[in-house]
């Protein structure tokens, strides 16, 4: 009996074809969705794909993927179909070590089709870093913003942009900011208006949601 079910028809009903979440995998479930789809001809999105694992997998696979071991994802196919960029979708990272949700959110909007430019390290310790980006922000329809930490950049850039911010609590902290959760508490609970929360480090899932929002206001 097969381990897995590939869902053909996600993209049909929700807009958005499934992925493949691969922490918690073996080398060998990947490998058996990866050649199933490659049978299929069809394209997929692995998210959270470790170098190691990445390592593990069979020659033949490893040389279908585009995989980016800064982000952890890798696209089996095409990063999109030959087609321009869908623009209106901007990406800012509080910190350096934020890098990694953020290009999650960047890889999943190219795989389908959407440019995610990223402007990091522009944390509010430093405000000039993130005024001094305004004007370019203030183009984009959807902010999506990865902050760990305090979640500080959230609030503040809410109350300069007209356009909504998907909040991402990036898991960058210690102490009483470990594992993102006063950062996540900090986007819940935001006095600024247009802000909306995703899970902590879901890159994944704000790019998702940017696209489904971008596309309902194209309707």
């Amino acid at each position: 009996m097969t381990e897995f079910r590939l869902d053909h028809d996600r993209a049909t009903r929700t807009g958005i074809p499934e992925a493949v979440f691969c922490e918690h995998k073996s080398a060998a479930q990947i490998a058996a969705i990866g050649a199933a789809m490659m049978k299929a001809g069809q394209r997929m999105l692995f998210t959270r794909l470790r170098s190691e694992m990445f390592a593990a997998l069979p020659a033949g696979l490893r040389g279908g993927l585009d995989y980016d071991p800064d982000s952890g994802t890798a696209f089996l196919g095409a990063a999109s179909p030959e087609q321009e960029m869908i623009e209106g979708i901007g990406i800012v990272a509080a910190g350096t070590s934020d890098l990694p949700v953020a290009r999650e959110a960047a890889r999943t909007l190219a795989f389908h089709g959407y440019a995610g430019p990223v402007c990091a390290d522009v944390g509010v310790t430093g405000l000039w870093r993130l005024t001094e980006q305004l004007e370019t922000l203030r183009r984009h329809r959807i902010i999506i913003a990865v902050a760990g930490m305090e979640g500080a950049l959230f609030t503040v850039l809410a109350g300069l942009i007209e356009a909504p911010v998907i909040a991402v609590a990036s898991s960058v902290g210690y102490g009483v900011a470990a594992d993102g959760r006063v950062a996540l508490n900090v986007a819940l609970a935001s006095c600024a208006p247009g802000v909306v929360a995703v899970n902590i480090d879901n890159g994944f899932g704000a790019a998702t949601a940017a696209i489904k929002i971008l596309r309902s206001v194209g309707r």
